[in-house]
């Protein structure tokens, strides 16, 4: 093969592995490259979407970007296997590597061994795609070799002490890496990004249940409701949370960081420490919720794993859509079912939600409430069905900031003195599921079954106290062991072996309480 013309190619046939992605599972795909006699045609088979089925425009100008072009002969593409839906544009690269090993102007063994990856722009540069972490931890699980393009290679460095990864940013500058003529050095890996500081606790002027609840919601991962009135700090507070959690964990950085690669929403390959904080507007879809499109991309549940999903103006979100979170609230998974894909994606979040007590907002201030209070109060809080409330385990009731609570002085506990009780808070309960042999476990809002009854038995005096607020509240069997749970982080927050009654009177006292009645 010469510049600017052909040649019959050496060979008929290159075959090149590429990643094809089923949620946060990988498929290995064999892209099959064949020049055969015939009338000139570039044909590609193996259920190409459109992305990729338009490949072939991009590899045909990137070759001329060379100063090459395609054989004038019959060359077919094939996908294998062909039963396996692909999509996206990181099969330019591997397409255009067959070729150019089919055409003799690459050697074969430049790919023997190696997963391949990259999106081709026109001019034979190779663009950064999503999944290229994800791809390099199938290629360390195969012990193979990762090609991507430079742009993405931070994120494949991750792995480079396992594999090697090769990064070029252009098409030329691989096929000189490959004659010698250029050495491209394997890719280092961005600094883990420390989560910045946040807005501060002790911006939030009054409010003091509130803190307190957010405090424990923190330390136990468990759910929170508030509702109150516009302008009583409930997003305030929201957007606080983040500031007072633990950073992750190594292996929390790496599992949200395949998710983030796999939906292109991580930025230069930089991993990050900071808890994900998902704030979807309610007027969010189904699909935006839950995860859609033909593969099943992650919903907001999913890119809240590990961190906190914070639902503002609650009962204003489709009820369908509201309903959707019930199931992952209770496994930590999203099971998504579409035509083309059945995926499940990990969705272990802390949901934390806000609403107003009615339409209005003002059920408590009879100079501001509308004629139909308290029934309008009724219908507003009943959009939110039962079963989600009963997988909520913190409900908080704010009054409205007064003028006093604003000409306070900012209180002289902030995020950091909090954030360092909730860190030591966590620190026993890890330890305390490392000694029970689960590890898997973190927080203890996902204690359950034995482990629950393990870590927190109650006496007579808190039984007996359980046993009145079950009967008072109609506590259903959810309700009665999520009300344990956040005992036991109470205790867990006040440096207590055990749960003692004033725990569990706390805990009680943060139960939802049924709506007012018209």
């Amino acid at each position: 093969m010469t510049r600017g013309g052909t040649q019959t190619p050496a060979i008929t046939m290159a075959r090149v592995r590429s990643i094809a992605f089923v949620g946060m599972e990988t498929a290995e795909v064999e892209v099959q490259v064949h020049v055969a006699a015939g009338l000139p045609a570039f044909t590609l088979v193996g259920l190409p979407d459109k992305a990729v089925g338009e490949s072939r425009e991009r590899v045909r100008a990137s070759l001329s970007a060379l100063g090459l072009a395609l054989p004038p002969r019959r060359v077919t593409v094939n996908l294998a296997p062909a039963d396996l839906a692909k999509e996206g544009s990181h099969f330019d690269l591997p397409i255009a590597l067959g070729l150019l090993i089919v055409m003799g102007v690459l050697p074969a063994d430049v790919v023997d061994g190696q997963i391949v990856l990259g999106e081709l722009a026109l001019d034979g540069s190779i663009q950064p795609v999503s999944g290229v972490l994800a791809a390099a931890i199938a290629a360390a699980a195969k012990g193979r070799g990762l090609i991507c393009p430079a742009a993405s290679g931070g994120e494949a460095a991750w792995l480079a002490s396992e594999i090697p990864v090769l990064a070029p940013p252009t098409l030329l500058s691989l096929l000189d890496h490959a004659r010698g003529l250029q050495v491209l050095h394997a890719p280092e890996p961005r600094p883990i990004e420390e989560p910045p500081i946040t807005a501060d606790l002790a911006e939030v002027k009054g409010q003091e249940t509130a803190k307190r609840a957010l405090e424990i919601a923190a330390a136990g991962g468990h759910n929170m409701l508030m509702i109150g009135p516009p302008g009583a700090g409930k997003s305030m507070l929201a957007a606080r949370l983040p500031g007072i959690l633990p950073p992750l964990d190594a292996a929390e950085v790496l599992e949200v960081g395949m998710i983030h690669s796999l939906s292109g929403r991580l930025v230069d390959g930089r991993l990050s420490r900071r808890r994900p904080f998902r704030a979807p507007h309610h007027t969010a879809s189904m699909a935006a919720m839950v995860g859609g499109g033909p593969q099943a991309r992650p919903g907001e549940i999913a890119l809240a794993h590990h961190g906190v999903l914070f639902l503002d103006e609650l009962p204003e979100f489709q009820r369908p859509v509201l309903e959707a979170l019930r199931q992952p609230l209770e496994t930590g998974q999203v099971h998504v079912a579409r035509a083309a894909a059945h995926v499940t994606w990990p969705a272990r979040f802390q949901l934390i939600a806000a609403m107003n007590p009615c339409r209005c907002g003002h059920l408590d201030n009879p100079a501001l409430a509308c004629p139909r209070a308290p029934r309008c109060a009724a219908d507003y809080q009943n959009r939110v069905s039962g079963p989600l409330l009963d997988r909520i385990d913190l409900v908080i009731e704010l009054a409205s900031v007064t003028a006093a609570d604003l000409e306070l002085p900012p209180p002289a506990e902030g995020s950091r003195e909090v954030a360092a009780r909730v860190a030591a808070a966590r620190a026993v309960q890890a330890a305390r599921f490392e000694a029970l042999g689960r590890p898997d476990l973190k927080t203890n809002a996902r204690a359950d079954g034995a482990v629950l009854e393990t870590i927190a038995p109650l006496d007579a005096t808190c039984r007996a106290l359980l046993k009145r607020a079950a009967e008072s509240f109609h506590l259903t069997a959810r309700s009665w062991h999520r009300l344990i749970r956040v005992a036991r982080t109470i205790a867990d927050l006040d440096g207590a072996e055990t749960i003692r009654k004033v725990h569990l009177a706390e805990a009680i006292a943060y139960r939802r309480r049924p709506p007012p009645r018209g």
